[in-house]
């Protein structure tokens, strides 16, 4: 898929002003500091569509980009550690379940996770609480240039073996790297196939 245009449109502080549900969206989120917004202006191929930040927590709306002007982008606010007031994390949190189980356009939820780490808590338990509530999501491991091979074999070896422990089988998965452009064209393509669905409805 060739990304001709990529437009910010809006950003929402809750679900009801998102734009209307009437194309095909496709949302990213993970943990602060997982690498998120590096990998939309890679995927989108801008620089900075999304806003990189040092400080993890940048993103504190849900954030629409219309691509091709056939389906929306979507940039969630992180989950875990961000340097915010207890508060805030809770409408966050409420912001996104919200948002993920009431979205009707919805088609899949990009969750990202840190290829240098080996499977963490609040990860797992955000993926299982995707299933419990048939949210169809793919595992985007980022970062990937950041590990030996050997090591990035192990880590995503451990993700698969506590999924598989619940799991009948494992979701799409993902292995990126937003500095050697990894990963860009599977996503895309993963894209394009299921965006077909949405228009053949």
């Amino acid at each position: 898929m060739l990304i001709s245009s990529a437009d910010f449109v809006k950003s929402s502080s809750i679900v009801s002003q998102c734009p209307p549900p009437d194309k095909p969206e496709y949302a990213f989120i993970g943990r602060s500091n997982v690498g998120k917004s590096s990998l939309i202006n890679m995927i989108t191929d801008r620089r900075s569509l999304a806003k990189t930040s040092v400080n993890p927590g940048k993103t504190q709306t849900i954030n629409h980009f219309l691509i091709n002007d056939k389906w929306y982008l979507v940039d969630l606010p992180g989950y875990g550690y961000a340097k915010v007031s207890h508060k805030i994390r809770e409408h966050w949190g409420k912001l996104i379940t919200y948002y993920i189980r009431n979205r009707s356009n919805l088609i899949t939820l990009f969750v990202l996770l840190d290829a240098r780490h080996e499977p963490i808590a609040s990860d797992i338990d955000f993926m299982n609480n995707l299933g419990l509530n048939q949210v169809p999501f793919a595992r985007v491991f980022t970062k990937s240039d950041k590990v030996s091979s050997s090591e990035l074999e192990s880590n995503i070896s451990a993700h698969d073996k506590l999924m598989l422990e619940s799991w009948e089988t494992l979701p799409p998965t993902f292995i990126t790297s937003s500095v050697k452009r990894k990963g860009r064209e599977e996503l895309l393509e993963y894209i394009n196939s299921t965006l077909m669905v949405f228009y053949h409805h």
